[in-house]
């Protein structure tokens, strides 16, 4: 912590489903202004999560923001849904949802499929991402009708275990890297076993040190945020 005007330090969010990653910072930096803050105090986040995600969103405060790469860079759990009966422009629910012309696959291809993406391998990214092409956001190029030329990327898939499955829905447990696109990982997953693959949910319960168990949701979030509500980065093992 700096002084009781420039507070300095961490806050892990339960993101519900539905606000962004910065309307998260956003809902925080209001609060935090609330409690005395500056205007201009820095929030930022350690990884983004989409507005269809929940879970785990490390929140930085004032002096903490330089720790947002370390954070990023930290591996990452999620647990999500896949439909493997359809498939959609965006890879996930938010986008509409078609339906594929095929068989029930079995649990124990589906558990094979898993084990194939484990490891190191490379990933072309969704096509409604913020990856640029030619100076341009590939969801822009998306929206516009245009199919974004995205190269592969090269991701760590640390384990992928199916938890649960019955035909289309299967529930997956993911540990990853940094940079992974878990709505492809579902796409993706889909294809290499002749169906469709659509992420239905995501929640990240994991990055790096931080837990939901060290999380606040919205409701039990302080109205109004200082100092004491921040936790110490040194706490944490980053």
């Amino acid at each position: 912590m700096t002084d009781q005007a420039t507070p300095s330090g961490i806050i892990v969010v339960d993101k519900p489903p539905g606000p962004s990653s910065m309307q998260t910072c956003a809902r925080i930096r209001g609060r935090l202004k609330a409690g005395g803050a500056p205007k201009r105090i820095k929030v930022g986040h350690g990884g983004t999560l989409d507005p269809l995600a929940s879970g785990v969103l490390v929140v930085m405060v004032g002096r903490a923001t330089k720790l947002c790469e370390r954070v990023m860079a930290g591996t990452k759990t999620y647990i999500t849904e896949v439909d493997f009966a359809h498939t959609s422009p965006t890879d996930d629910a938010e986008g509409e949802a078609m339906a594929v012309a095929c068989s029930p696959v079995p649990r124990e291809q589906i558990e094979a499929a898993c084990v194939e993406f484990q490891g190191e391998i490379m990933q072309i990214p969704p096509a409604y991402s913020a990856m640029k092409v030619d100076g341009k956001r590939a969801y822009q190029l998306a929206r516009a009708g245009k199919a974004p030329n995205l190269e592969p990327r090269p991701i760590r898939i640390d384990a992928c275990t199916l938890l649960d499955y019955s035909w289309p829905t299967a529930t997956l447990e993911v540990t990853c890297g940094r940079g992974t696109y878990i709505r492809t990982l579902a796409r993706d997953l889909g294809a290499s076993v002749g169906a469709g693959g659509m992420l239905l949910s995501l929640r990240r319960t994991k990055v790096g040190p931080f837990t939901l168990d060290d999380s606040v949701t919205y409701e039990t979030m302080p109205e109004v945020l200082s100092r004491e509500d921040l936790r110490d980065p040194a706490l944490f093992d980053l």
